[in-house]
């Protein structure tokens, strides 16, 4: 089959087929080394001492020096008795000449039944061809791990976006661009743990296994402790363990957590990720609203070098002051609704106003049915001291006045509980966080964002599965023996 290009395309058993065939050839390249005494899998260790995009970027204080790399074959050229080929380490490419006189006929025979996707060293010098091309000349060339099949092809790639997800180290070696993406989220949570131990913010880890079942909507993973003979569940939130501590003493603390949510998948949601939760005691949601709306401006220039980032083709101004409007007035706006509360507001909030919030904005003022850890509003105890902000449509991330009056929390809990129980849900009452709050839990603003689709927004990615290094995915058919 042929495409518009008039391109050879190989159907899937054709694939298959071909693979099994290169991955046989390349088993008995590796019974012939072995069997030579020769077996790459025995090497422990290579003296690396330089990262090609060093040599690439700083020519002029390489040139003529002796330097040793270490990669992945990625290309190859093969002109007799001198070949180049094409190295890749951690940081990019670099072009490599191997030529019979520098290493020897032996050694460039066995070199010659090498594959790409081999991963190899390099000992040699750094000159630049007569093309003006910049390489390392290989005085030794050494093969450190036998690749048993083939990369994906060169101009097809990895095909199946799926696959990607799947075998992200595939991935990864397909495209290197994806690399980027993720080396981008670590320097966002470095910044995020820096700009939050600069305002004073202690950063602490609580526990993933809860004794407990709680939440309102999500379902917990479930699992099952042997010694202790008791059901467990994975935390589907890392807020009550946090409150804990400012109950505890601490004024300002934060969890870059993992949590685990048994519900559907979409572009935004994987049934893991990873939440950054704060709080500071003594302050309440308007000092939240401060702070998140400033850790953003200061993410974006700092990672992207603009307050302005280019999200699916629309120009977000995270450097200008965000939006800021209560329920209320967005539902007023966008559904010409007045006077409505209660669960009538958050629907139509959802139907009418939330797919207008495309610059960053922040809604304010929720009602209390769907807030259970907020503070009321002094002045309206229908509505609760909470906050979301959203961009492009989509909530990033959840904000309170934390509810501190134990008697009241009790009673929406216990309201929480039951409507669960009704959904079917094993749902308890967690009773040492009550506890807790009988000891007293000063006045405290709350945050919880995810970091996931913080990255997504930093990265211009269109899915989650784009930031997360190994989505959930459903298993393929395997055989067990």
């Amino acid at each position: 089959m042929q495409d518009n290009n008039n391109e050879t395309i190989l159907t899937d058993e054709e694939i298959n087929a071909n693979l099994s065939e290169q991955n046989r050839i390349r088993l008995e390249k590796l019974t012939e080394l072995k069997n030579a005494g020769m077996n790459p899998y025995e090497i422990t260790k290579f003296p690396v001492d330089t990262k090609n995009v060093d040599i690439a970027g700083k020519f002029g204080e390489y040139e003529n020096k002796d330097v040793c790399i270490a990669g992945r074959i990625m290309s190859w050229r093969d002109m007799g008795k001198a070949n180049f080929i094409d190295v890749r380490d951690a940081s990019g490419r670099m072009q490599v000449y191997v030529k019979t006189d520098d290493i020897g006929e032996e050694k460039f025979a066995e070199f010659k039944k090498w594959d790409l996707g081999d991963i190899v060293g390099v000992k040699g010098f750094v000159f630049r061809t007569r093309r003006g091309e910049i390489s390392v000349h290989a005085k030794e060339i050494t093969l450190l791990s036998k690749s048993l099949l083939p990369l994906p092809e060169k101009w097809h790639g990895l095909r199946d976006k799926e696959e990607r997800y799947r075998k992200r180290y595939l991935d990864l070696i397909a495209n290197p661009d994806v690399k980027d993406v993720f080396v981008k989220r670590s320097l966002i949570l470095k910044e995020i743990r820096s700009y939050l131990d600069n305002l004073g913010f202690l950063e602490v880890d609580t526990p993933v296994l809860h004794t407990v079942e709680t939440g309102a909507a999500a379902r917990p993973f479930i699992t099952h402790h042997n010694t202790l003979d008791i059901q467990m569940f994975l935390r589907i939130e890392t807020e009550l363990y946090l409150k804990k501590l400012i109950v505890g003493g601490f004024d300002k603390v934060y969890e870059v957590g993992r949590i685990f949510r048994n519900e559907g998948m979409d572009s935004t949601h994987n049934p893991e990720f990873t939440m950054i939760e704060m709080y500071w005691a003594y302050v309440d949601y308007f000092a939240m609203m401060d702070l998140i709306e400033e850790m953003y401006k200061h993410l974006c220039l700092t990672i992207c070098g603009s307050d302005t980032v280019n999200y699916k083709g629309i120009q977000i101004e995270l450097g200008k002051p965000w939006k800021r409007m209560t329920m209320r007035e967005a539902v007023e706006k966008y559904a010409g609704k007045r006077d409505v509360t209660g669960n009538e507001l958050i629907e139509l909030f959802e139907e009418f106003a939330e797919p207008n919030l495309i610059q960053p904005t922040i809604i304010y003022d929720y009602p209390v049915e769907n807030s259970p850890l907020a503070k009321r509003k002094a002045n309206d105890h229908m509505f609760t001291e909470r906050f979301e902000f959203f961009i492009n449509a989509c909530e990033f991330g959840n904000a309170f006045s934390e509810l501190n009056d134990p008697s009241d929390q009790r009673e929406r809990f216990v309201k929480q509980v039951e409507e669960r129980r009704k959904q079917g849900a094993n749902s308890q009452l967690d009773e040492d966080f009550l506890t807790a709050l009988e000891y007293g839990l000063p006045p405290t603003g709350g945050l919880g964002l995810g970091l996931d689709r913080l990255v997504m927004l930093l990265t211009d990615s269109a899915s989650i599965r784009d930031v997360l290094l190994f989505p959930t995915m459903k298993p393929e058919n395997t055989t067990h023996f």
